[in-house]
């Protein structure tokens, strides 16, 4: 029996719990302050509770819930300075552990999925979890042949649980908007609810990271483990060894930082130019930074290793050229021209007229990491975005409210804040323009970057990458 907790009633009691707590901290805040202290010690205080509660719920409940929180996780350096250390070391806990499932529930998916016989398949199983996630946790172990793997098994009862969670976050959406200036919780939800069924099924994650494994196979800066086995609520791949990138976050050096940014930024558009896929959940515990043979090297050798495909959006042509095309003629103050490829996009919809001049003066700050040929990101500068778009009295707020995100863009936009977000963690210096010179369609006049080559390879007619085939007890790969 699993020790995900699946009846609904529990689940729901337990987040219908967080905006009660939420009120009473209020009130006692409230008390503290007739008492005499400070009003911002208080308010510290109110916060650690506040984010200990929250994300100590969410990461008991897996499930929706800690998907929830890992989505948040990445938007921490949007939060006002003071509130943020609260938030910061709870957020970070998500990243990379959750409560493990017991070792009976482990052991009985693997031989309902595998096989009464599936230890014959090992000849190492480390019962203990290495990782843990929303709707699965990690066992490292050694295959048949000798290969050291990730076995990745999925939480019974996780699909339930999704649905059930992100259903009871989505009514009280309203309360938990003030976690994150500037970001409307209820649409990330609603996404997070759309993806559910891709990310639970495991044949579907396997062909996205088998693809990325063949793409990357031999690339200088970027790894993916390759797919050994996959079959329902199972799926091994290689291990990978490296450094999380949630420690270069807390403890790296800054040229550490720098070189984890950069291949992050690469990542970001180079991946899906060459294969057609968006890897959509840029959180710090799906990446590891891999200092090969000389852990002590320079960080310029340093490669970035990539896990968890169960959520991708796919683009067989790419990233849309609309993207790069209003991106450059943003950048060369080209107002009219970008405005009106908004509105063939649907960006601008028809029953609304905007001045073409402010709406290129609310999107030349949020672009200004592509203006220049290095840029510094930092939590101050996500602070200062989030702030001129979220407070009502500003004109880039009055006009955001007026612009409208098209389905089909609502996951690049987020993928794009998300990694954002982590470059602001890392502080991270990074030559953003020449990502997009490289690898966005449409930013450069002539489109002639390499990722047109890549979008001509990776085409909806590509063939599909190479998968082991899907086990059952009766008929499966067995030992040599």
């Amino acid at each position: 029996m699993s020790d995900l907790p699946r009846k609904a009633v529990t689940r729901t009691a337990k987040l219908a719990a967080l905006p009660l707590g939420f009120a009473g901290r209020a009130t006692w805040g409230l008390g503290k302050r007739i008492g005499g202290r400070s009003a911002d010690i208080v308010g510290r205080e109110l916060q650690q509770r506040t984010a200990d509660q929250l994300f100590r719920v969410l990461g008991e409940l897996k499930g929706g819930a800690m998907k929830f929180g890992q989505a948040l996780s990445v938007f921490e350096s949007a939060l006002p300075e003071e509130i943020a250390g609260p938030y910061r070391a709870a957020l970070t806990k998500l990243q990379e552990a959750a409560p493990p499932m017991p070792t009976d529930s482990v052991h009985a998916i693997l031989a309902e999925r595998l096989g009464a016989d599936w230890r014959e398949l090992f000849t190492e199983f480390e019962d203990k979890p290495s990782a843990a996630a929303s709707i699965g946790q990690v066992h490292r172990a050694v295959w048949h042949d000798g290969r050291e793997v990730a076995v990745k098994v999925q939480y019974p009862g996780a699909g339930a649980a999704l649905l059930s969670d992100l259903s009871q976050l989505g009514r009280f959406a309203r309360l938990l908007g003030p976690l994150i200036p500037g970001m409307d919780i209820k649409p990330l939800i609603t996404e997070l609810r759309d993806r559910v069924s891709e990310e639970l099924d495991y044949a579907l994650e396997a062909e996205a990271q088998q693809a990325h494994a063949e793409e990357f196979a031999d690339d200088p800066d970027v790894r993916v483990p390759a797919v050994v086995h996959q079959s329902d609520q199972v799926l091994v791949t290689e291990w990978m060894e490296g450094v999380p990138l949630s420690e270069i976050i807390a403890n790296g050096s800054q040229e550490e930082r720098d070189r984890a940014g950069q291949l992050l930024a690469r990542f970001l558009f180079s991946g899906t130019a060459r294969t057609g896929l968006l890897h959509a959940d840029p959180h710090p515990g799906n990446f590891r930074l891999l200092t090969g043979d000389a852990p002590d090297g320079p960080p310029e050798q340093w490669r970035l290793g990539v896990l968890d495909f169960g959520t991708v959006d796919r683009l067989p042509d790419g990233l849309p050229s609309t993207i790069g095309a209003s991106l450059r003629m943003t950048l060369d103050g080209e107002a009219e021209a970008v405005y009106e490829l908004l509105r063939e996009e649907g960006f601008v919809k028809e029953s609304i007229e905007l001045d073409p001049d402010a709406v290129l003066d609310y999107l030349l700050p949020i672009i200004e990491p592509a203006q220049v040929d290095g840029f510094t990101f930092t939590r101050s500068w996500m602070r200062t975005q989030a702030a001129r778009i979220a407070d009502p009295r500003s004109p880039a707020y009055q006009l955001g409210r007026q612009l409208n995100l098209p389905p089909s863009y609502l996951l690049i936009h987020r993928v794009t804040l998300s990694t954002i977000g982590v470059l602001c963690q890392l502080g991270a210096t990074v030559r953003l323009r020449d990502e997009l010179e490289s690898w966005l369609p449409g930013f450069t006049p002539d489109d002639t970057s390499a990722a047109d080559d890549a979008n001509t390879s990776h085409t909806s007619d590509t063939p599909a990458p190479s998968i082991p085939e899907q086990s059952n007890a009766a008929e499966r790969e067995t030992p040599a």
